[in-house]
């Protein structure tokens, strides 16, 4: 069996990953995280996923390394992690009251090969008033999150009425794609 690496630095796949029943151990990825301005919304997670597995140089031959990345988009505009309050706020009114798309791909590699896949899911938010955003933001700080928000914090629980997908994809890490391609890979049967 190989052993996994994690290539990500995100709270929230870590304690995905574990609660799949993963053992695993976290490596540092730094890569450039640029896409292409004209590249379509749904392909740009899957491409900053496969960028960050490429910039791995240490995989050894008992290893598999998992990498993700998650998109925010609404209208095909990406939204990513904020810089600031104020661009922060802008992000959230843009969701506000209406239905946007998160996409998260997954890259699984070893030595021999690759695959990345990407998983979507809509998520549907209600009306935020400024009162709203402003207590989100001062209680919660999601400047860590693209889309400026968590939907397992307090605007996912009071403002998201409607989700189709999964629930962990928004969240970050698509669980029930990484638990099959991980079956897949890890426990891959050698013909005799």
């Amino acid at each position: 069996m190989k052993k996994l690496l994690l290539g990500s630095n995100s709270p929230r796949r870590k304690e995905l990953l574990t609660a799949l029943g993963y053992d695993f151990r976290v490596v540092k990825i730094d890569c450039d995280e640029s896409f292409p301005k004209n590249m379509p919304a749904h392909q740009v997670a899957a491409y900053i996923s496969q960028l960050k597995s490429e910039a791995y140089k240490n995989l050894q031959s008992d290893e598999i390394l998992l990498t993700s990345d998650t998109v925010v988009a609404i209208d095909e505009e990406i939204l990513g992690k904020p810089i600031d309050k104020v661009h922060a706020k802008e992000m959230l009114q843009k969701l506000s009251g209406k239905t946007h798309q998160v996409y998260t791909a997954v890259t699984v590699k070893t030595n021999e090969k690759h695959t990345t896949i990407t998983d979507v899911a809509e998520v549907s938010v209600l009306e935020l008033t400024n009162q709203d955003i402003e207590y989100y933001l001062d209680k919660h700080q999601p400047y860590d999150k693209a889309g400026s928000y968590g939907v397992q914090e307090w605007l996912g629980m009071a403002k998201i009425n409607k989700i189709n997908g999964s629930f962990y994809t928004i969240m970050g890490l698509p669980t029930h794609c990484v638990d099959s391609l991980l079956k897949e890979w890890m426990y891959e049967k050698h013909s005799p």
